[in-house]
């Protein structure tokens, strides 16, 4: 019996895709685990696998098509001995609306991603009691999981009877009015934009073309990567109560402590940023205030144990944050490297999922490019995110009293009130700033 292949879901916030290359023809058989496909995501090129068995009788979308969208048919899987002319007449789908299970929004779903191996294909397969198998979107077994859900109890709505995010919110009739509400919050400052633009916030793009008809302008078409920083950053600040804590770091001591290392670790070709030490600051700081390391996981707070700290990495078009996992441990040089490597990877959008997926708390470094303080969006589902600024050399007020001159950095700590209150988070900015002050006993 034919059965179709879809477009899979490769991350949490892959609405659509390119089909970049196939890595098989029609005829060919195909088993379960092959690599069949390159599918370009919003964060990355990936592997795709097979998930069904079979001669791959017919491909419905031809390789370098872009804009395909979640759980499009993309190919027909037929059985051994079964002619390919059963899937002659199929036809390429038409353009449908984005899956329902596409996480909508640093592109985030208001869960807390799960890490995921790049190459598994979307679909999970469970036993059912009776031995039938049953499909669900990653979304929809995250919810299920979190909720205490069946999913063997669930009917599936969609494609082939896949079980998607609907169907096991349906199960929860009680989360209903949060949504609704949730996405009516938005609307109410809709008048006043309205009023200061003369286009409401909603507005369709040949409304805001309109208001533009006599100007000289460019129109550049988003890729999967901006809309969903667009989603994400919405999202955040929508729904995120964020709070910010300031603070001024003296750097004359670090500063002097990674002149020192970098001569003695310059012959085994090892040289240490003040990013460097920052990432390692607030891993040990994650480890001093435990409380402050968590995550908003919707109806409950996760306290992690290991420091997992990510980093925001420019690149063009976007960012990433890969993450550095138990960055507590790993010694100024270990981060070091591990940092270079996977800024160098992001800007190639190599990195798999569980690479820049995770993590409780984010750094945003914009210090190298002169700006001395600004205030970063938390990254869901993260309990916070620190935003540094230069080092500025500049008069203060010594011990002593006496006037002098110190490279002062300004930090702003952005906290989701909702896991950090403040007492908490000032006592976190404070372990950054001492372990900053006073790197050598950092480093014990």
């Amino acid at each position: 019996m034919a059965t179709e292949i879809l477009m899979p879901a490769l991350s949490p916030t892959m609405e659509e895709g390119t089909l970049a290359k196939w890595l098989k023809k029609e005829g060919d058989e195909v088993r379960s685990g092959d690599i069949i496909a390159e599918i370009e995501t919003d964060k990355a090129t990936m592997e795709f696998e097979a998930v069904d068995e079979g001669i791959l009788g017919k491909i419905l979308i031809a390789e370098g098509t872009a804009g395909v969208k979640v759980n499009t048919p993309i190919a027909v899987l037929v059985e051994e001995g079964e002619s390919a002319d059963a899937v002659s007449s199929a036809k390429v789908p038409e353009p449908q609306e984005p899956a329902d299970e596409a996480a909508p929004a640093q592109g985030a779903p208001k869960e807390a991603p799960a890490p995921a191996p790049a190459a598994k294909a979307p679909e999970a397969q469970a036993a059912r009691s009776e031995g039938e198998r049953v499909f669900a979107s990653p979304l929809a077994r995250r919810i299920a999981r979190e909720k205490g859900i069946d999913l063997a109890a669930v009917k599936g709505s969609g494609p082939r009877g896949r079980i998607v995010k609907a169907d096991v919110e349906g199960a929860q009739p009680s989360a209903a009015p949060a949504a609704k509400a949730e996405a009516a919050a938005p609307k109410a400052e809709a008048p006043a934009a309205a009023a200061a633009t003369g286009v409401s916030p909603a507005a369709s793009a040949a409304s805001v073309a309109k208001l533009f008809a006599d100007r000289d302008y460019e129109e550049v078409t988003l890729d999967g990567m901006r809309k969903t920083i667009a989603a994400r950053l919405s999202e955040a600040k929508q729904t995120i109560p964020h709070f910010y804590l300031r603070r001024e770091v003296a750097l004359d001591a670090l500063m002097a402590f990674r002149a020192d290392l970098n001569a003695k670790l310059e012959s085994r070709g090892v040289k240490l940023s003040v990013n460097d030490f920052i990432i390692k600051a607030c891993a040990v700081a994650l480890q001093q205030v435990p409380n402050a390391n968590a995550v908003w996981a919707g109806d409950r707070i996760l306290r992690l144990k290991p420091s997992d700290v990510a980093v925001a990495v420019a690149i063009e078009g976007g960012l990433f944050t890969p993450v550095l996992r138990d960055a507590h441990q790993k010694s100024l040089s270990a981060l070091s490297a591990e940092m270079k490597d996977l800024a160098a990877r992001a800007r190639t959008k190599k990195l798999a999922p569980h690479e820049y997926q995770g993590g409780s708390f984010a750094i945003s470094n914009l210090g190298m490019f002169g700006v001395e303080n600004f205030d970063a969006v938390i990254n869901p589902p993260h309990g916070s995110i620190l935003a540094v600024g230069a080092g500025i050399r500049k008069p203060v007020v010594g011990k002593d009293g006496a006037i002098t001159t110190a490279t002062m950095m300004s930090m702003t700590l952005s906290v989701d009130h909702r896991v950090i209150d403040g007492a908490l988070g000032a006592e976190f900015l404070k372990a950054i700033v001492e372990n900053l002050e006073n790197p050598i006993a950092m480093l014990a």
